[in-house]
């Protein structure tokens, strides 16, 4: 009897840990899109909710590849006084979705990549993108952050919200 309580207990430890790690492998996956890494990093609470009000979190945690040039909260705190809270609202929702998809390059643009251009962005504008002295300008945003892996591309994390 002992034996068999040790090999049931043995075996429920082991189908435990079996789908524990699953778990932490499903999650891990999942979790590593755009729109969640960029969340995971605490510093883009802003762009997430601007994200969800546009409508654009399945597109973003889609196949991609996509490149994102992220403004954190600080750089959005930095845009005149109510101008997040007047984008935020159901009737400007394209006016947010049009700045928004500025901020995303097609395919995944590397730090090392990246030259003095003009980008075709997702919402059919083009972005200045200008390096210089090792540093890299998006429109009149800097660059503080290169290179920050997704699974379905890249996020650059810039100082501004840039505004087609």
């Amino acid at each position: 009897m002992k034996h068999l309580m040790k090999l049931l207990f043995a075996g429920a430890v082991a189908g435990s840990l079996l789908l524990a790690s699953a778990n932490a492998s499903h999650h891990k996956k999942a979790g590593s899109d755009i729109v969640d890494t960029a969340v995971a990093a605490g510093s883009f609470n802003t762009l997430a909710a601007a994200l969800k009000a546009a409508g654009l979190v399945d597109t973003l945690k889609g196949d991609g590849p996509f490149t994102v040039f992220a403004p954190t909260d600080d750089a959005f705190a930095k845009l005149p006084a109510g101008t997040v809270e007047n984008l935020l609202k159901p009737e400007n929702k394209q006016k947010l979705v049009d700045i928004l998809t500025y901020h995303v390059v097609p395919g995944k643009v590397m730090a090392a990549d990246v030259k003095t251009m003009a980008a075709p962005t997702v919402n059919g504008k083009t972005l200045a993108i200008k390096v210089a002295d090792g540093k890299v300008m998006v429109g009149k945003a800097n660059v503080m952050k290169t290179d920050v892996a997704a699974s379905n591309g890249v996020i650059h994390v810039i100082d501004q919200v840039v505004l087609p």
